[in-house]
């Protein structure tokens, strides 16, 4: 039986008229453990809570989960869907182009829609999605490393053309 989990959650499941299921249970807590995951990693940590869960029960209960809105999928683009359980707040993320790392960066006015287009169209917008890339810390100096050698061959090539 899986312990750890919030109370609330079993609350929340049965107010949006879900069963509560060990395999669900389980969905949340490695998705609560493990923020931005993909599904092979919630996958992992399923099994390391509950050795018989199916893939497709994870899949079932990511999917339930998120259109239940106890968890939240997002998937950057050219990256494969992740998963974290907190929502409802219109945060952010910040993506490192190198390793895929994802952080959360909250709205600087801090309410939905965080971000005002300058055109609705009639739409009443309810919530903002931004996704900032660059390049973490621990990619950084590979990064730089590259960048450094791309610039390097650049300078070979026209100084030997000269």
């Amino acid at each position: 039986m899986i312990e750890s989990v919030n109370p609330d959650l079993h609350d929340a499941l049965h107010t949006l008229g879900l069963r509560v299921t060990e395999p669900r249970l389980a969905v949340f807590e490695a998705v609560q453990s493990h923020p931005h995951a993909d599904t092979e990693t919630i996958l992992d940590a399923t099994r390391a809570a509950l050795p018989s869960v199916s893939h497709q029960a994870v899949y079932d209960g990511l999917r339930t989960l998120a259109e239940a809105g106890l968890v939240r999928r997002i998937q950057p683009a050219g990256s494969l869907a992740r998963y974290e359980v907190r929502v409802g707040d219109n945060h952010h993320h910040l993506v490192c182009q190198v390793c895929g790392r994802v952080e959360d960066i909250d709205c600087v006015v801090g309410e939905a829609p965080c971000l005002t287009p300058n055109d609705d169209h009639g739409f009443v917008v309810q919530q903002a999605e931004v996704t900032f890339w660059g390049t973490c810390a621990d990619c950084a100096p590979d990064a730089d490393r590259a960048a450094d050698a791309g610039r390097t061959a650049t300078d070979d090539r026209t100084t030997s053309a000269d």
